[in-house]
């Protein structure tokens, strides 16, 4: 599949993956690592991370390999096509990957129609961004509704401003524009929450913010009562590929971790912290874990050890 182009390889993976699942394929997962957390549930604390499936096609085949839970998206409120192919490149010999997609997917109608189709009954979180041509000073409206529509159905929800593939996305990590944000999606959530009970709400940030800049990250997460973070995106600080995209895998390791780590300092003990970034090994995974990670997703990784990384993760001593 390596020797193919990388989103045909991708697309090929993970029909392939539907395939086995239908004809019966489950990895078993270690069951005595259940862990709690905002009142989920989860079996083991190792999670994907949004950007495999964008559109919950693939729901209950990945849910068959053994994660403790899925991410899904980033969806967007329509569909739209990303950003001009060639647009995701493996760096085989650094373990790396450079995306460029920019929000490719089939807008939260079509991820709604999956969700009510699903089978299985693994905790989901669900990633929500802005279309393309949605100006910044509108982009409430479109999380807004990408919130409505798929709340019911999530057990957290991802609210994704640190993508680097989508023009002047994260802008909106700068501490006026998220304090507008963050505001109206608290208080929507709130609304929703005496329909369909309590959801907690994430904020995926950027690995690229100053250190300045991540403390009034923090300071409006506690302000504005926001249930967690995901830590973190990808960078778009490297020269692959002309320094284009986001750069994710093993070059992005030390620096995901030394934010997972000011973040734990400055959130405090018990706050939410899903890490990201990195993860290609179990060493890695005990790293984020010992850095303060209440839980830990993996993408690249997967990309290139496939299902033995969940299993070298979880059921190996």
């Amino acid at each position: 599949m390596h020797l193919l182009p990388s989103e045909l390889s991708h697309s090929l993976a993970l029909l392939g993956l539907r395939v086995i699942t239908f004809l019966g394929f489950k990895l078993e997962a270690n069951s005595s690592s259940e862990y709690n957390l905002l009142s989920i549930k989860f079996k083991n604390r190792l999670g994907l991370a949004a950007g495999m499936d964008k559109n919950g096609d693939f729901i209950d085949a990945l849910a068959s390999l053994g994660f403790g839970f899925l991410e899904i998206g980033t969806v967007t409120p329509y569909p739209q096509k990303g950003n001009p192919k060639p647009r995701l490149f493996r760096l085989g010999s650094d373990k790396g990957l450079v995306n460029g997609m920019g929000f490719n997917n089939k807008g939260v109608d079509h991820l709604i129609k999956n969700l009510n189709n699903r089978k299985s009954k693994i905790p989901l979180g669900i990633s929500i961004g802005k279309n393309f041509d949605t100006p910044n000073e509108n982009a409430y409206q479109d999380y807004l509704f990408c919130l409505r529509g798929i709340y019911k159905y999530a057990d957290y929800v991802a609210i994704n401003i640190s993508s680097p593939n989508t023009k002047n996305l994260r802008m909106l990590q700068l501490e006026g524009p998220l304090n507008v944000l963050l505001a109206i999606l608290k208080e929507e959530q709130q609304k929703l929450s005496k329909t369909h009970g309590y959801k907690p709400l994430f904020i995926k940030i950027s690995p690229d913010n100053t250190e300045g800049d991540l403390q009034s990250l923090f300071g409006a997460i506690l302000k504005h009562g926001i249930d967690g973070l995901i830590c973190t995106n990808t960078t778009a600080e490297h020269n692959y590929h002309g320094g284009l995209g986001g750069l994710s895998g093993a070059p992005l390791f030390k620096k995901s971790s030394e934010i997972l780590s000011l973040a734990r300092s400055s959130l405090g003990k018990n706050f939410p912290i899903i890490a990201s970034g990195g993860v290609m090994t179990k060493d890695d995974y005990n790293k984020k874990i010992e850095a303060g990670a209440s839980l830990v997703q993996i993408y690249t990784g997967f990309i290139f050890s496939g299902p033995s990384l969940i299993n070298d993760i979880l059921n190996k001593q």
